[in-house]
């Protein structure tokens, strides 16, 4: 009797823990997924004479990936005005008082047909009473330089197509990974873009005023490639992965490219493996092919959740 009540107990321990972890899966599933497309002014700023406007998807700076668009104007004539080197710089500073940044194009790109200076940020936390965001921009007016900083408010990234995902890799280098594209995948063959970043060392103290750039300073990686493993890690998937994927190789834009195919919708996994421009492994291993049916899918040591 008592051995089938112990048996009874186990059984009962887990089929709590397999409800339990579906659970989890079922309430990710019901998660609405909002796909953002129109370019809204986030914020303004107002010196000089000067309407510094910053422009990010949804009028929102947010957890992950931004692109930014910079507009400089004419506070009383409302007309354009004619700047050259354009720099943005965001800065994290901690609780503890400690200042760190973000993948992020410190010189802004000007676009002439449209009239705004091109750049983005991948901001690696939303603000919050321990870590708040500070912008430091710079502007040349006919040979004069302007500085401005402003405190700003980066919100949590709920799509988690648009994940981000931070490590050190086997050569001792921060690496940070942003999802960019699709922010609403179908079950199809879908692109798959991403950003990927490094943190530049600093070699020498810092100079001059507070923030010196050479000690904020990210680039995107060159010639790198992003081995895909899609699966699907809920128990009752098995783990499960699909046909006709493409690994991610940089393009013309300096953003990696390939192709995951989703069969169905729910939370996969992009099991990933990096390397370098000489086939070297900086992070990720491979995962084993076995479908296992009640039990969450093993996930490689590189990896980044999703769900649509």
């Amino acid at each position: 009797m008592k051995k089938t009540t112990f048996l009874l107990a186990v059984l009962c321990f887990a089929v709590m823990s397999c409800t339990k972890d579906k659970t989890n899966y079922e309430a990710e599933i019901d998660t609405v997924v909002t796909e953002h497309s129109e370019f809204k002014e986030v914020l303004a700023i107002n010196s000089n004479g000067h309407k510094i406007s910053i422009e990010a998807l949804n009028g929102t700076f947010y957890m992950g990936y931004n692109e930014i668009r910079l507009k400089i104007t004419n506070v009383q004539t409302k007309e354009k005005v004619n700047a050259s080197t354009v720099t943005f710089l965001p800065i994290m500073t901690n609780a503890g008082g400690n200042n760190t940044s973000c993948p992020h194009s410190y010189d802004l790109a000007y676009k002439s047909d449209d009239n705004y200076f091109l750049g983005y940020s991948v901001f690696t936390s939303e603000s919050n009473t321990n870590e708040s965001w500070k912008l430091y921009i710079s502007y040349t007016v006919a040979d004069q330089t302007f500085a401005v900083k402003q405190t700003i408010s980066v919100q949590e990234q709920s799509n988690k197509n648009l994940n981000i995902t931070t490590f050190t890799g086997n050569d001792n280098e921060q690496y940070f990974i942003a999802l960019i594209s699709p922010q609403k995948p179908n079950v199809a063959e879908n692109e798959l873009i991403a950003g990927i970043y490094k943190f530049n060392k600093p070699t020498n103290p810092p100079v001059g005023a507070f923030p010196d750039p050479s000690q904020f300073s990210y680039t995107e990686v060159s010639g790198y490639t992003l081995l895909l493993d899609p699966r699907m890690p809920e128990p009752s998937m098995g783990n499960h992965s699909s046909p006709n994927n493409k690994n991610l190789t940089q393009q013309s834009d300096g953003l990696y490219h390939g192709v995951v195919n989703y069969t169905m919708t729910g939370n996969w996994t992009l099991n990933l493996i990096m390397l370098n421009e000489n086939g070297q492994t900086l992070k990720g291993t491979k995962v084993p092919g076995d479908f296992t049916p009640g039990v969450e899918g093993a996930k490689s040591e590189l990896y980044i959740d999703i769900l649509f």
